[in-house]
């Protein structure tokens, strides 16, 4: 059948799909706009899988804290160009998987995928939008977050993203302080939120360093085990949060600045997620 220029344009605001794209699908659909738009999801999932050993080392984040400031929630969305990550449909797909995300907080990325949008699934959506910009797009992270106050943070060219949980304290009176941690969180990158949190096997490893710088700088065997305890009290100081030094006054701790805007505010948890890191 004749496949006339209002038909395809019909199924180009359909499903966002190039001109020529949506003209061969209704030639091979004989004109049938579903099974035309089948086939352009069966085009998509072409290419999703023709390109799933691409690297996505570009894309954005997306944070989002509720009213209340007690709930966090951090997608990040990756592709594999700078140009596409500033595209208008990837930013506004980037928004629509956070809002599927806070509205029904599923438990982990799989489930998230699965959740309906419009009449496909999130991740068929995904798939629909390889298939239009050509080149893989994934949902590389998504995290939640609850405390007594929760500030979320985006670093400039959104490629990262923080929330960071404070107990102790709530609304405006922590929000400026809450900041300046999530800021020192992207910045500084620390393990844990402080040294009781960090991995028995990252001590096991800092400990183990130490001995052997000890004993390789001739310090006798008495005292090395000490002077490895001292190496990881300095890890401890460098790598954990509230033992870290405050980037904007480093006199003070993290611990000692919260304390200072409210006694007994201090960190509960913080998510930290990188694009291309």
């Amino acid at each position: 059948m004749s496949i006339t220029a209002q038909d395809v344009n019909k199924l180009r605001k359909m499903t966002g799909a190039g001109m020529m794209d949506c003209k061969k699908a209704l030639t091979e659909a004989n004109g049938d706009f579903e099974a035309a738009i089948d086939l352009l999801r069966k085009k998509g999932q072409k290419v999703s899988a023709s390109r799933a050993d691409r690297q996505t080392s570009e894309g954005s984040v997306f944070v989002h804290t509720n009213a209340e400031g007690t709930e966090g929630t951090l997608i990040a969305l990756n592709c594999e160009t700078d140009f596409v990550a500033k595209n208008e449909e990837f930013q506004d797909l980037g928004k629509h998987v956070l809002d599927l995300a806070i509205s029904n907080s599923p438990q982990n990325v799989e489930a998230l995928q699965a959740l309906p949008s419009g009449d496909l699934t999130l991740g068929e959506k995904i798939v629909e939008m390889i298939g239009k910009i050509g080149e893989k797009i994934e949902i590389s992270a998504y995290e939640r977050l609850s405390a007594e106050a929760v500030v979320g943070y985006i670093h400039a060219g959104s490629k990262l993203g923080v929330l960071v949980g404070l107990n102790g304290g709530n609304g405006s009176e922590v929000g400026p302080a809450g900041k300046d941690v999530a800021m020192q969180i992207a910045a500084m990158n620390p393990v844990a939120v402080d040294k009781d949190q960090v991995d028995s096997s990252v001590v096991e490893r800092e400990m183990a360093i130490g001995r052997e710088q000890a004993i390789a700088e001739g310090k006798p065997e008495n005292i090395v085990d000490k002077i490895a305890e001292g190496k990881l009290n300095k890890f401890y100081k460098d790598n954990t949060l509230l033992n870290q030094p405050f980037v904007k006054d480093n006199s003070l701790t993290i611990s000692k600045y919260l304390d200072g805007i409210k006694q007994g505010l201090t960190v509960n948890d913080f998510r930290r997620v990188v694009i291309g890191g």
